[in-house]
């Protein structure tokens, strides 16, 4: 996990990460005969460690704080964690990997439903109702690929602005529940 976060998937070899676990590359290959197996044993412990991450992020605000605003701090703050950067790394390999991305389908869509939806619903304290489905969508995704952008460069003013319209977005929805406020006809 912190070599896929560290130097990228096709980067960390199966050699490096032997060396980095203090096995030789015989005793790693008695665990994990293939990179496969390895990469599925990788995606595991990466989805209990986001996992764990996101029960410990999912208390209540501070009083005063506004609810969304907390969940899209949290988010915000999980997504520069270990687990959680290593699996960016993870989905932008699998787009050219078709072993990566058959192992990741899985995980994807059940972070997706049972971990993101249901953390993310709790941490914004929104509604199941659908009409917060868009700006649960909207804050996540937004603060994923502006947290994919930042592994590339890192203009701490233009993040700060970033995430400010991501929380008035996000704000705006859960009251109107749709988009007619920030895109008016």
């Amino acid at each position: 996990m912190r070599l896929f976060a560290e130097v990228g998937y096709h980067a960390a070899t199966n050699a490096m990460i032997a060396d980095a676990a203090n096995l030789t590359r015989g005793a790693m290959l008695y665990h994990f005969a293939s990179r496969e197996e390895l990469v599925e044993a990788a995606v595991a412990y990466i989805e209990v460690e986001r996992a764990r991450l996101f029960e410990q992020a999912a208390g209540p605000p501070a009083p005063g704080v506004d609810a969304a605003e907390h969940a899209i701090d949290a988010y915000w703050a999980l997504l520069h964690e270990t687990p959680f950067v290593a699996f960016a790394e993870l989905e932008a390999a699998a787009r050219t990997e078709p072993m990566l991305r058959a192992r990741l389908a899985s995980a994807q869509s059940a972070f997706d439903h049972a971990q993101v939806g249901d953390r993310f619903n709790a941490l914004a304290q929104a509604g199941a109702d659908p009409r917060f489905q868009t700006s649960r969508d909207l804050g996540r995704f937004l603060l994923e690929g502006l947290a994919k952008g930042a592994m590339t460069y890192d203009e701490l003013a233009r993040k700060d602005r970033l995430l400010t319209v991501v929380k008035r977005a996000v704000r705006v929805l859960n009251r109107k529940g749709d988009v007619q406020e920030l895109w008016p006809e």
